[in-house]
C-alpha cells in the first residue's frame, strides 16, 4: 500500500493568496494576521504572499475565481466573519460562500481552503480568531501547504 500524505514543505516558487472579507474588520484583521504569520513561520516570504481585501464574504468566490483562474498562486486562504442575525441572511451568505469556493477548488484545481467564520455571535468569532479556539487563519494557512505539497506529491 502506497501512503500519500502533505507536509508543511512548499516548492520555493509557491505563492499564496490570502482573501479576506473587511466586514467584521477586527475578527478578520485576526484572521489575517494568523494566516500571514502561519506562512512565515513556515518559510514563506512576505513576497511570495499576495493580500487582497473584498468588502464581504458574498465577494469571495468571485475573487477567488478570477485568483485561481490566473495560475499564480499555488493555494488560496480565504477569510471572513459571518456573525448571525435576526435575518436569513446570514445563511444565505455564508452557505452560498462556502458552495462558491468548494466551486471555485473543483472547477481549478487549486485548493481554496475556507477560512470564513459562521458564528452565532462575535464572541464565537473572537475565540476563532485568536482567541480560547485558536486562529482560525493560521489553522488555514496550515492547510494550505499542506495541500500544496501533496498535490504536486499526487503528480
Amino acid at each position: 500500500m502506497t501512503l500519500y500524505e502533505g507536509d508543511l514543505r512548499v516548492p520555493a516558487d509557491a505563492r499564496f493568496a490570502i482573501l479576506a472579507s473587511r466586514w467584521n474588520a477586527r475578527i478578520t484583521d485576526a484572521l489575517v494576521a494568523g494566516a500571514r504569520r502561519c506562512l512565515a513561520e513556515n518559510g514563506v516570504a512576505e513576497d511570495a504572499v499576495d493580500v487582497v481585501r473584498l468588502p464581504g464574504a458574498w465577494e469571495l468566490p468571485v475573487a477567488a475565481q478570477r485568483l485561481a483562474s490566473g495560475g499564480g498562486h499555488q493555494a488560496l486562504i480565504v477569510l471572513g466573519c459571518v456573525v448571525r442575525g435576526d435575518t436569513r441572511h446570514y445563511e444565505h451568505v455564508a452557505d452560498l460562500c462556502a458552495e462558491g469556493l468548494m466551486r471555485v477548488a473543483l472547477d481549478t484545481g487549486v485548493p481554496v481552503l475556507n477560512g470564513v467564520l459562521a458564528v452565532e455571535k462575535v464572541e464565537d468569532a473572537e475565540a476563532r480568531a485568536g482567541g480560547s479556539h485558536g486562529n482560525k487563519g493560521e489553522e488555514a494557512a496550515l492547510a494550505a501547504l499542506e495541500m500544496v505539497n501533496l498535490l504536486e506529491r499526487l503528480r
